[in-house]
């Protein structure tokens, strides 16, 4: 293991600007700007922090913020993509929207992955973009860019501000739209006239927001009452437990109508810490990489219940053999998701925390001991451990290795949250680590980005100073937004420990290669600096790991460093995922790891 230190360091405040001797914003008269009414209306709407970098179309609410930098702290990214992926991890951890900013043209257009990032995953978050003045929209201004056009389709909602006077209101619709139902991106683009203009601002608006409603009359009552009677009837039952469950609090919920059932629980990747891995009802996860008795459960049982996830073809497979035997009941608070892939027998819209707490009341218990027996009979013929075992002809450190010795370490000592990235690591992190609790599962996965995991994990960090914050990431997606560790520097932030899974390749796609495309792997191996080295560039400590017995104490010397760190795990190259389900395939036609094997 190879120690790398740096003594360098900027001494910059956590507010991003250098602070004078009176924290307090100078006393102002009733008539604003409209870029003081923008900062006025973050703090209406419990703003805390915000993440972005400015620029000329932005730079009116940049001059306003300097009046409220005691109470609106600016994080600075070094890229906006990192911002607003920064703003997802605050927001992912926290269940409160994330707050982005960016200036019009590149700094808007460089928010559009985190956006369709936010929306895919269903993270509340607020998008502030500047844009140019209104007197020459239209007109291929200098870093004009239509950025409401462009994320239309992947926002809930987006704005176009022309006149200050629209301020406080669009304001507050934003974070109500971004945060009720199923939460969502919302953008708010501004031209720099209605940021200059004054305005005496109005505050007392009102939410005129149509098409959502929480429906907890007959229409769900009568849905639940069927549901209760498919699954008081059911010999084979089987609950589907998403991110819906978390979004909307249910995890207590869960447990008490699992253990008041009996039925067993399979989590989503998304839905990963809502219900407790330890618990003797929890099976593991479905899907692509789930585990073979999982996916067996599912194609054998014969009701389904899923709640609050949305039946990805990642968990569903080719859609048309999924659960084939089941009657299927769906509870999601976004009826557009209801019937879109998988056919429905019973469908509940609304909040997974309601439907539940009337489930439990209209659930008689019961228990399913011989179902959930044949699920562990099938577990131990394909133990879920068994497709990581050392191979007899290699020494090098494997990724079990490093999951191993993060597992132990993150159950051991709790006060964590980890964020991983996209790829073999992501996967390899949902199978083998013992996920205990809500929110300390936060990845990206409806949109699969790369670069995810160091600027999320930042944005947990800040929202968590109190926990350690691990972002899992390859060596491939790390080198797409490591910059931020330099923002981790300059915030003064200390519990960031970055845990590099290095192969040598972008990991997936080479497994795909290998598996599928003859062993061809074009464009897919990939070098790098020293990670330890960069580390230290940044004035964070650095560690470099690629023998098994130095995985755990460099996984305690990260933990026990007062400051945030990155270690460099360099491991076999050429280890894969198993099981895998083929494109194109049912998630009962399972590789795994001997197949692979016997047919070279």
């Amino acid at each position: 293991m190879t120690d790398a230190r740096s003594p360098f360091s900027v001494p910059v405040p956590a507010s991003g600007f250098p602070l004078p001797a009176s924290r307090s914003p100078p006393p102002a008269s009733r008539e604003r700007t409209g870029a003081q009414v923008m900062c006025e209306a973050l703090l209406r709407e419990g703003v805390e922090v915000m993440f972005g970098i400015p620029g000329g179309a932005i730079m009116p609410f940049y001059h306003a913020m300097w009046e409220y930098r005691d109470c609106l702290r600016h994080v600075l990214c070094r890229h906006e993509q990192g911002a607003g992926h920064a703003a997802e991890g605050y927001a992912r951890s926290t269940g409160r929207p994330g707050v982005c900013v960016a200036t019009s043209g590149p700094g808007a257009t460089n928010l559009v992955t985190p956006i369709a990032n936010a929306w895919m995953d269903s993270t509340p978050l607020v998008a502030i973009t500047g844009q140019v003045s209104s007197a020459v929209l239209g007109k291929d201004a200098f870093q004009e860019t239509d950025i409401t056009g462009i994320t239309l389709p992947i926002t809930k909602h987006n704005y176009r501000v022309t006149r200050a006077d629209d301020l406080p209101s669009v304001f507050h619709e934003a974070f109500h739209i971004a945060r009720s139902g199923r939460p969502g991106p919302v953008l708010i683009d501004v031209t720099k006239d209605a940021q200059q203009a004054k305005v005496v601002p109005d505050w007392n608006v009102s939410l005129n927001v149509p098409g959502f409603s929480r429906d907890t009359g007959a229409g769900m009552r009568d849905a639940v009452k069927q549901a209760a009677r498919l699954l008081a009837n059911a010999s084979k039952p089987l609950i589907l437990a998403g991110h819906g469950v978390i979004i909307s609090g249910a995890t207590n919920e869960l447990r008490v109508f699992a253990e008041r059932t009996g039925i067993p629980v399979i989590t989503t990747l998304q839905g990963i810490g809502a219900f407790p891995e330890d618990h003797p009802l929890s099976i593991g996860m479905p899907g692509m990489h789930g585990w073979v008795h999982v996916n067996r459960a599912i194609q054998e049982c014969d009701v389904l219940i899923n709640i609050g996830a949305r039946f990805d073809d990642r968990v569903t497979g080719k859609a048309s053999t999924f659960a084939p035997r089941a009657r299927v009941i769906h509870v999601d608070i976004d009826p557009a998701e209801i019937g879109k892939n998988v056919k429905v027998a019973v469908a509940i819209v609304g909040d997974a925390r309601a439907a539940l707490l009337s489930l439990i009341e209209e659930t008689p218990p019961r228990d399913a001991l011989v179902w959930l027996q044949n699920i562990r009979d099938s577990q131990t013929t394909h133990q879920h451990r068994q497709p990581y075992l050392r191979r007899p002809e290699t020494t090098e450190l494997m990724p079990h290795d490093v999951y191993a010795a993060l597992n132990a370490a993150l159950n051991e000592r709790g006060g964590y949250r980890v964020v991983t990235d996209v790829g073999q690591h992501q996967m390899w992190a949902a199978q083998l680590i013992e996920w205990r609790r809500p929110r300390t599962h936060i990845t990206s996965g409806g949109a699969g980005t790369m670069g995810f995991a160091v600027p999320a994990a930042m944005g947990a960090a800040i929202a968590h100073p109190d926990e350690t914050i691990w972002a899992i990431v390859g060596d491939g997606g790390f080198q797409m937004t490591n910059q931020e560790l330099a923002t981790i520097n300059q915030e003064g932030i200390t519990n960031v420990k970055v845990a590099i899974v290095n192969n040598g390749y972008l990991g997936m796609v080479r497994q795909w290669q290998q598996l599928f495309e003859g062993k061809r792997y074009s464009g897919t191996p990939l070098s790098g600096p020293s990670f330890a080295g960069l580390a230290e560039a940044y004035g964070l400590r650095g560690f470099t790991v690629d023998r098994i017995e130095q995985a755990h104490d460099a996984i305690e010397c990260a933990w026990n460093h007062d400051g945030s760190a990155v270690l460099d795990f360099r491991v076999e190259r050429e280890a894969n995922v198993f099981p895998l389900v083929p494109p194109g395939s049912s998630i009962g036609e399972m590789i795994t790891r001997e197949a692979a094997q016997a047919n070279g």
